[in-house]
């Protein structure tokens, strides 16, 4: 997973390889079906201590550890693999209902799908205001990429 924020200074590059979770898939023809995932919080890394000390301090990540979704209706869009996604997503304890699309493709091994997409969330819809430090001002509007490796078990 890689968050995108854009600063009056320079861009914020988040990012993380800690999703835990599973992505169901319909057994005959490959079609997302549902799905749920974690994210620690604290795997999040920007490269820049003071950059993540102040994410996690925002976040409140002893109080709310993880980043939580799940999917509650997908929509098939193609036959490319793209995928239309409603789900519940809970950050900072509040839950909102969000939307996105995602390609999901099966490996030629048949052994692992993986699942990419991104979507754009407003943090101040989970009750986080951005930082506003002398002169360095956050964009509330985060962009979130993620890129799924999962082995299908059978």
């Amino acid at each position: 997973m890689r968050i995108e924020a854009r600063s009056s200074l320079h861009p914020i590059h988040s990012q993380t390889d800690g999703i835990e979770g599973f992505v169901e898939l319909d057994g005959r023809d490959g079609r997302l079906v549902g799905g749920q995932l974690t994210l620690p919080v604290k795997r999040l890394r920007s490269g820049n201590p003071l950059e993540d000390a102040e994410m996690f301090r925002r976040i409140d990540a002893r109080r709310f550890p993880t980043i939580d979704g799940v999917l509650t209706d997908v929509l098939s869009v193609g036959e490319n693999g793209k995928h239309r996604l409603r789900g519940e997503v809970t950050f900072r304890g509040q839950t909102r209902t969000c939307e996105g699309e995602v390609v999901v493709v099966t490996t030629a091994d048949d052994d692992t799908v993986m699942v990419e997409g991104r979507a754009t969330f407003d943090i101040r819809d989970f009750g986080m205001q951005p930082p506003r430090i002398l002169m360095l001002r956050v964009d509330p509007e985060v962009e979130v990429q993620i890129a799924i490796s999962a082995e299908i078990s059978r």
